[in-house]
């Protein structure tokens, strides 16, 4: 256990997932440059665990996911420092997106810049419908920057550069609608949209996930050719793990019954 991130591993009927929790609730779980260090050494522990199947990724208490970088250390950054720290972040985000299983945010409240960024690079954001989003950085002297460069993928190049140049916040029911976030639900039932996520990634295929994660990662970056190309191969391979032919065989089966 970190002192600021909160590590918990669940073994469920379909597998093993990791709940990885920034705890540091009086500063709005701000992304300390100690937090930051701590997820990501966490997130690449996490990778190297064959049995995992899932990461979910929250705030500790209701008020925030996390209110990003914490200011004090904006504040305190020079020229000399600003490339080393956003750097950093760059790499914690890189591990969530480089995780091999998929990597569920349970966004509980403010979710604001670098935190932003943090969720934007998982692969499946689920919020509370008091949760609230923004890119403030402009209204402090500085562009958003590293993985902001997901959001006009998410929500649309419009969408996107409203919240990067206004600086302002928006509620759960406008990121639903701007495609920022997959479900939103009442605080109290957070959790259960989590485990509906969590139950269909746990019902399928532990090596199809993977490929299908991979290939995910692929098709935001390869030109289209390519990413059809490297499918073909992922769809071959899948065949020699046996996988197909045993979910296969056992729905045949029922489907007999």
């Amino acid at each position: 256990m970190g002192q600021w991130i909160q590590t918990a591993l669940e073994e469920r009927a379909g597998g093993r997932v990791a709940t990885l929790a920034i705890d540091n609730p009086t500063q709005l779980n701000a992304l300390t440059a100690a937090a930051i260090h701590e997820l990501t050494e966490a997130l690449r522990a996490l990778a190297k665990d064959d049995k995992l199947r899932a990461v979910v990724i929250t705030g500790a208490g209701a008020k925030a996911f996390s209110g990003g970088v914490n200011v004090n250390d904006l504040g305190s950054t020079s020229e000399k420092t600003a490339r080393e720290g956003i750097t950093r972040l760059h790499r914690c985000i890189s591990a969530a997106r480089e995780c091999p299983v998929p990597v569920i945010a349970r966004i509980n409240g403010y979710c604001i810049g670098g935190a932003l960024e943090l969720a934007a690079a998982f692969d499946l954001r689920i919020a509370a419908d008091h949760a609230r989003f923004g890119m403030p950085e402009v209204r402090l002297g500085i562009p958003s920057v590293i993985e902001a460069a997901l959001l006009p993928r998410l929500m649309g190049a419009g969408h996107a550069r409203w919240l990067l140049l206004t600086g302002e916040l928006i509620d759960a029911q406008e990121a639903l609608r701007w495609g920022l976030v997959e479900r939103i639900a009442p605080l109290a039932g957070l959790d259960t949209e989590v485990d509906r996520a969590l139950e269909g990634i746990l019902a399928s295929g532990p090596q199809a996930v993977r490929a299908q994660k991979r290939l995910n990662r692929a098709y935001e970056e390869l030109p289209f050719t390519e990413a059809v190309a490297l499918s073909i191969d992922e769809f071959e391979r899948a065949y020699a793990t046996g996988e197909p032919q045993r979910l296969m065989g056992d729905y045949l089966a029922r489907k007999r019954k």
